[in-house]
């Protein structure tokens, strides 16, 4: 009979939940199935349908082996060739164009501290161009950052205690599902309620005990209208505001004409809904307001999650919200990374807007990892035009076939998560365990601190921190991290706490929370209520895209098959436009078409539409294309959420 052995390992994803996770592995060092860990704090036994794939998805679309591009194929080849050819095309390009020529262009496809943080040590060392980072949620953190000083709140466990858990912007049913189970275990044993605002019908409204449908764009208002019911029904916190806040005058002043009936007729909420909504953060205290990622894609999602943040703070919470935790943890990823240890500075450019950068021919050497551009940047058609341009060289680092990958000079394979050591950090709970490698590569593959340090060499580097064994560094860089143990424990297998920094610091200029920022430079200090829609003549319909349960952004399609190319429409809008469900139609723009099938359905309000996010159309166009590349002001995040398409048949 085959012996089994279960080793607990950590899910890298770009993810919430950040699972740990056990994987049972047979006496030839294959792993025979990946589930939940039951006795970790927040897993808690539940883990996501990707995480119980992870083991299938190893011998899936794998990239096996080095492979060089040659008269528009990629031909397998040996480690040496396909490292000796990048730093060949890398050292021409310092040479002849400087360092702001060489575009290192990452993501979080991977979070490992030894697969995404510390191989940045050779791009920070040579000086390369790279980006801010802020396609995703970076306006949010920014937007946090203006009031508070930083954008950490609460922990996802501190949901047990409260009265009142608001999602905003969050199907956190899908999306964050362990946040999700926390819910409604306090609902169900402390009487709380849950309370979704959503311009669709998601999974997690569906369940709720209360869910505000606003239209796309309108969620400050919806904030302002909350906000001065909360006043003029004497529920701000006096004694809190008095000693923790600055500018709740300039605040009181701002919201006092968002009566509940004009912010119903800018909304679109039911006035009953707002009042509810009112008089349960009045009456239900504590709440804590989940702010989701989702919220800040948009014209003014910046100000929508500001303006969101608001609401805890008048009721007298500290940091009352949720958004992401990676700013109270005491790391020093500057030391990993290599930042703190290079002297020249890299070009930072806005990666919303990087793709326009590409199409223009600006870098003539591109490094990529940890991301598929061709498919999540927006405007893909000037990605995709600028990496195919003759006077650039592009390489990919990644463990599958990506389109990404597909378009590349050079690909180098680089394992999985469940084929190598690495360290995890949450950016959202605080509990640590290590990540061991639990099987053998399917592939030949080298981890990315060796392609890094292969590259190095062969470039002639002298500095000795690019070529340092990665383990002490990070022992260093966490030497105060942990509550309960160190570098040591985590490899004994032993889960530890990230030490948090307080609820109630407010590294703000004033030292505590400003509702007019005094660090705003070039934009007002409190958010902005617009009830603008640009292009709504041409382009009727706001388009709105999300996660989906079987993808982490791009990754498992080579396990459940491609993400659809789908699109939610309400009903009276689809017998408007003569739609039927199951249709092909095409949304466009002006800078494009992608081709969808119809889901006629009252789970989106008139004039909005929804689509799984960042699925590629039967015509090889991904939706992204539709996508503005001009970043927002705060925080220079994307749009994503503020696309506006028209909707026509598909008759070809």
């Amino acid at each position: 009979m085959e012996k089994m052995k279960t080793i607990r390992t950590v899910c890298a994803r770009d993810c919430y939940d950040t699972c740990t996770l056990q994987a049972d592995v047979d006496d030839d060092n294959r792993i025979r199935a990946v589930k939940a860990d039951p006795d970790h704090p927040i897993t808690r036994g539940i883990t996501c349908p990707r995480g119980a794939a992870d083991g299938k998805r190893l011998n899936l679309n794998r990239i096996d082996g080095p492979h060089v591009r040659k008269s528009g194929k990629h031909l397998k080849t040996g480690w040496q060739p396909a490292l000796d050819r990048v730093a060949e095309k890398l050292k021409r390009t310092l040479r002849e164009h400087g360092p702001s020529a060489v575009l290192h262009l990452d993501y979080a496809g991977n979070v490992g501290m030894l697969t995404r943080v510390f191989p940045k040590r050779l791009w920070n060392a040579i000086g390369a161009t790279q980006t801010d980072g802020a396609v995703c949620s970076k306006s949010g953190h920014a937007a946090l950052s203006l009031h508070y000083g930083a954008s950490y709140g609460q922990q996802p466990e501190d949901v047990l205690h409260k009265r009142l858990i608001v999602f905003w912007g969050m199907n956190a049913a899908v999306s964050f599902p362990h946040l999700w189970h926390l819910a409604c275990k306090a609902r169900k044993e402390s009487d709380a309620r849950i309370a979704v605002i959503d311009p669709r019908l998601n999974a997690t409204a569906e369940k709720a005990d209360l869910h505000l449908q606003p239209r796309p764009g309108s969620d400050v208002a919806l904030a302002y209208g909350l906000l001065n019911y909360l006043i003029q029904h004497d529920a701000a916190d006096k004694q809190f505001i008095a000693q923790w806040t600055r500018g709740f005058e300039q605040l009181a002043d701002r919201v006092r004409n968002w009566t509940i009936a004009r912010t119903a007729a800018t909304t679109g909420v039911e006035a009953d809904h707002l009042t509810r909504l009112g008089k349960w953060l009045a009456d239900r205290k504590p709440s804590v307001t989940n702010i989701g990622i989702g919220l800040q894609k948009c014209d003014r999602g910046a100000d929508q999650v500001r303006a969101a943040a608001f609401i805890p703070a008048v009721l007298g919470l500290h940091r009352g919200f949720f958004y992401g935790n990676g700013a109270a943890w005491n790391i020093d990823g500057n030391l990993v990374s290599g930042r703190s240890l290079s002297r020249p500075v890299s070009k930072v450019v806005a990666q919303v807007a990087v793709a326009d950068l590409i199409g223009a021919g600006q870098f003539k050497f591109i490094f990529i990892s940890g991301m598929n551009p061709a498919v999540t940047l927006p405007n893909t058609r000037a990605f995709e035009t600028g990496i195919q341009r003759q006077d650039v060289f592009t390489v990919v680092q990644d463990g599958h076939w990506t389109d990404t990958a597909r378009l590349a000079d050079v690909v180098l394979p680089v394992p999985l998560y469940l084929e190598k050591d690495d360290l995890i950090i949450p950016w959202t709970h605080r509990y640590v365990n290590f990540n061991p490698g639990v099987a053998d590569p399917v592939v030949d593959c080298r981890s990315e601190v060796d392609i890094m340090q292969s590259i190095a060499r062969r470039l002639g580097r002298t500095e000795n921190w690019l070529f340092e064994n990665p383990w002490p560094v990070l022992d260093k860089a966490f030497e105060n991290a942990f509550e309960n143990g160190g570098l040591a424990d985590l490899k004994s297998g032993k889960t530890l706490r990230l030490r948090t920094k307080p609820l109630q610091a407010y590294p703000t200029p004033s030292g505590r929370i400003e509702f007019a920022a005094a660090s705003a430079e070039g934009f007002d200090p409190m958010p902005v209520a617009s009830a603008a829609e640009r292009g709504a003549d041409e382009c009727p319909f706001v388009l709105l895209t999300s996660a989906t349960r079987k993808y982490t952004h791009t990754q498992f399609q080579e396990t459940f098959g491609r993400i659809p190319a789908v699109v939610e429409i309400n009903p009276g809008d689809a017998k408007k436009l003569g739609l039927l469900d199951g249709q092909p139609v095409l949304l466009e723009n002006d800078q494009g078409s992608v081709r969808v099938l119809t889901q006629v359905t009252d789970r989106v309000p008139p004039k909005t539409l929804w689509c799984p996010r960042q699925f590629v159309d039967a015509a090889g166009t991904p939706q992204n294309s539709l996508m503005s590349s001009r970043p927002q002001q705060i925080g220079k995040g994307p749009r994503f959420n503020s696309t506006r398409v028209r909707v026509r048949p598909d008759k070809d």
